[in-house]
């Protein structure tokens, strides 16, 4: 028998029952790819993130229920919650060696910010489907990168969008939807990816890696601060850095245990 340590860690949050949900798995070393996603299904989260301590740094893995992804920023910042309040790490920074490169997780009291590379995003015409399937008959501009962006005229409209998911296509119809903020943030947004089996997301770092460098060029600031309108909801402190953005939450931990793998 094969005895994991494991978390259940609330990201971009800092309380239980609200922000996205991951698993966490601290592994000695890596199992079967076929093993690895068995075990994401039976954790029936978004994600579940999977890392193993190795030479010079930390390798770290997402599985959602479908299959493997190359990136996912709620999942990495509870993975790094958990080594620093956890497994005592001593330093104030974590590298990550992952699918996407080398990503880091730095801490100051209770914030963890991601370092993560620019999601590059390209004015494109969405396909007709996709928008009927949202809900969306008029939306103000388009792009395409890692996922569709579409910006809507106001939070409201955002809000409101009520996907028909059966409608859209897996594989194809991953998509953030967003729209400038008031009063305190700047831009809000929403995610979609039924494909990978999230059919809507609660907070989503891989989306703000397009959503930053997007609101940064048209609201000509560097320094935002972002809401996430699904019904959990979560808030990210955002930075735009060159090449790199900067995306600041909190987390919480709603359980922890061991998996009793037979």
């Amino acid at each position: 028998m094969l005895t994991i340590p494991v978390w259940q860690v609330d990201a971009f949050s800092d309380g239980n029952f609200r922000g996205n949900p991951a698993m966490v798995c601290a592994l000695d070393k890596w199992l079967p790819d076929e093993l690895l996603l068995k075990m994401a299904q039976q954790h029936n989260q978004s994600e579940t993130a999977f890392f193993v301590a190795a030479k010079g740094g930390i390798e770290l893995r997402w599985f959602t229920t479908h299959t493997e992804v190359n990136l996912c920023g709620h999942a990495t910042l509870a993975t790094a919650h958990v080594i620093f309040h956890h497994l005592d790490y001593p330093d104030a920074r974590i590298s990550f060696d992952t699918a996407s490169g080398q990503l880091t997780v730095s801490r100051e009291g209770d914030w963890l910010t991601l370092d993560f590379p620019v999601g590059k995003t390209e004015e494109q015409l969405p396909p007709q489907e996709m928008l009927k399937a949202l809900g969306i008959s008029h939306y103000l501009h388009a792009r395409q990168g890692r996922a569709w962006l579409i910006e809507l005229e106001n939070r409201e409209q955002v809000e409101a969008v009520t996907p028909d998911f059966a409608a859209m296509k897996p594989g194809e119809h991953k998509v953030t939807i967003t729209a400038k903020g008031a009063g305190d943030y700047d831009f809000v947004s929403r995610f979609f990816s039924p494909g990978v089996a999230v059919p809507e997301d609660p907070v989503t770092g891989s989306a703000h890696t397009m959503l930053i460098p997007y609101w940064s060029e048209k609201l000509g600031k560097t320094q935002m601060l972002a809401r996430q309108l699904s019904a959990r909801g979560g808030d990210m402190r955002c930075e735009l850095k060159g090449n790199r953005v900067l995306m600041s939450g909190t987390a919480c931990t709603w359980m922890q245990g061991k998996i009793l793998l037979r």
